[in-house]
């Protein structure tokens, strides 16, 4: 089995968090695979640069996810170890990539991010992150 360890983001805009549509109509969040010695978290800013156009820091540590599929391209199966963090957009603006086969993309509501996502993994990551968003935030005002 081939090993790929992966970085991504969940990002707020206020009260939203942003989502992907793939090619194959799954709402996803964005993330990539670590390559060439960069550090997690370079990548998943990276990431949600390039296939969101998002421009967004990170706020915190959202925990990991793992999932296996068969890859027909290598012919083997293949398990991606994604590191996520929370983060938070610097402006409301985004740019979803065609060139990496996404149809779309928005910032939703909690309730309807939780709709559209397609992996009851990452559900539970969105909610527990949102969670974790929230009590930040309301730290950093109280501040």
């Amino acid at each position: 089995m081939l090993i790929r360890n992966c970085a991504g983001g969940v990002v707020f805009d206020g009260e939203k968090v942003f989502l992907l549509k793939n090619e194959k109509d799954e709402w996803v969040l964005p993330k990539g695979v670590i390559r060439n010695g960069y550090l997690s978290n370079e990548v998943a800013v990276d990431r949600v640069k390039k296939e969101a156009g998002i421009s967004a820091e990170i706020i915190s540590t959202a925990g990991q996810t793992n999932y296996e599929f068969f890859s027909f391209t290598r012919k083997k199966p293949v398990c991606n170890r994604i590191t996520w963090y929370i983060m938070k957009a610097l402006d409301s603006s985004f740019n979803v990539s065609k060139e990496d086969g996404f149809q779309d993309g928005c910032f939703f509501t909690l309730e309807e991010a939780l709709d559209r996502i397609s992996y009851s993994q990452d559900k539970a990551l969105v909610r527990l992150s949102y969670d974790k968003y929230k009590e930040m935030i309301t730290q950093l005002a109280l501040a």
